[in-house]
C-alpha cells in the first residue's frame, strides 16, 4: 500500500494507492495525521489504511493523470553518508584529487561504530516529483545521489519508505570536509517522492533495487543500478543515531546513503533530467536548473 499527494482541479488530495494502482482519496490532510489516528485506534498504519479504503470509493483516474506533489511535507530531511562502499570510494577520490589508492577519514567513517548523519534539508528546501532541483552557481562538479528514504516519527519508528535525491557538490566537499553543509544544503537541493510505501507492505527492505538515469537533450547519458542489500548499516541503527540526544519531528525523512555515483568526469548541467526509480515505490523525476549567481558582499 502506498500513500500519495496530488493536485486535481486546484484541490490537494491525500490518497492510498493499492498494489494494482487503484486510488482511494483519504479524508486527511497529511500522512502523519493518519499515523496518529491509527495509533489512537490501536491499529497498525497498514491495517488502519486498509480499513479506511474498504469504506471508500475509488476514483476513475490513474496516477499518471494527476499532478503528483511531494508525498509528505517533511519538517526536516536528514541524510546518512558513506554507508555504501561505492560512496566511500567516491568521497576518497574527491578528497585526494583522484588518488584511487589513498585512504582518508572517509575510510574511518565507513568502518566506525558511529555513522555519519547530517541535516540535509528542511520543508522549504525540499521539492517533489517533476519540480526543479537546482545546481549551485559556485560549483563545477555536481551530481544527484539516489537514496532510499525512511519516514520516521519522533519515537524513531520507521513508518514508510520513499525515494530521495540528495543533490551534492563533489568539488566543495572534496576541498574541505568542513564545507559539507555548503556541499549539501541549498535551495531545492533535495527531492523526495513520488509516494510513501508503508513499511508493513515491504517484505524485505534490504532487497530493493535502485536505478538512476540522467538525460541530456533527451538522450540517456548515465544509468546506474544498486540494491539496498549493499548497505553496510541497518536502518534501525541509522535511526537510533538520528534520534540520540536529538529532537526528531513526526514525518522526518532520513536518507540512507547512495551506492550509485556517475563517472568522475560527469557533472550535472542546466536542462538535465534526473530519474530515480525504486520499482516498489515508483519513479522520482526532476528537471535540473542552474541557480543564478548570488551577489557576494566582501568587507573592505
Amino acid at each position: 500500500m502506498k500513500i500519495i499527494r496530488y493536485r486535481k482541479e486546484e484541490e490537494q488530495i491525500l490518497a492510498a494507492v493499492t498494489s494494482d494502482g487503484v486510488i482511494y482519496p483519504l479524508p486527511y490532510e497529511g500522512f502523519i495525521e493518519i499515523t496518529r489516528d491509527a495509533k489512537a485506534h490501536q491499529k497498525s498504519v497498514l491495517a488502519f489504511v486498509e480499513g479506511k479504503v474498504s469504506t471508500l470509493l475509488p476514483v476513475d483516474y490513474a496516477m499518471e493523470e494527476v499532478e503528483l506533489l511531494v508525498p509528505i511535507e517533511a519538517p526536516e530531511v536528514w541524510a546518512a553518508g558513506v554507508t555504501y562502499e561505492k560512496s566511500k570510494e567516491a568521497r576518497n577520490y574527491e578528497a585526494t584529487n583522484g588518488k584511487l589508492d589513498a585512504q582518508t577519514f572517509y575510510d574511518k567513517v565507513y568502518d566506525a561504530q558511529r555513522p555519519e548523519i547530517f541535516l540535509k534539508s528542511t520543508i522549504n528546501r525540499t521539492v517533489g516529483p517533476n519540480q526543479d532541483v537546482y545546481i549551485r552557481s559556485d560549483s563545477n562538479w555536481q551530481i544527484p545521489e539516489p537514496e532510499l528514504g525512511l519516514v520516521v516519527n519522533g519515537d524513531g519508528e520507521i513508518l514508510a519508505y520513499t525515494i530521495g535525491n540528495d543533490m551534492s557538490c563533489r568539488d566543495i566537499e572534496g576541498e574541505n570536509p568542513l564545507y559539507l553543509p555548503q556541499a549539501k544544503i541549498w535551495k531545492q537541493s533535495c527531492s523526495i517522492g513520488p509516494a510513501l510505501l508503508l513499511a508493513e507492505s515491504v517484505e524485505d527492505a534490504y532487497q530493493l533495487d535502485i536505478i538512476c538515469r540522467i538525460y541530456r537533450d533527451n538522450q540517456l547519458v548515465f544509468e546506474g543500478t544498486a540494491n539496498t542489500r549493499q548497505l553496510k548499516r541497518k536502518y534501525d541503527e541509522l535511526v537510533s543515531y538520528l534520534t540520540r540526544e536529538n529532537i526528531v519531528f513526526d514525518g522526518t525523512v532520513l536518507l540512507t546513503g547512495t551506492c550509485i555515483v556517475p563517472p568522475n568526469e560527469f557533472t550535472l548541467q542546466d536542462g538535465d533530467k534526473v530519474e530515480i526509480e525504486i520499482p516498489e515505490i515508483g519513479i522520482l523525476r526532476n528537471p535540473v536548473k542552474k541557480q543564478q549567481s548570488s551577489k557576494v558582499l566582501v568587507a573592505e
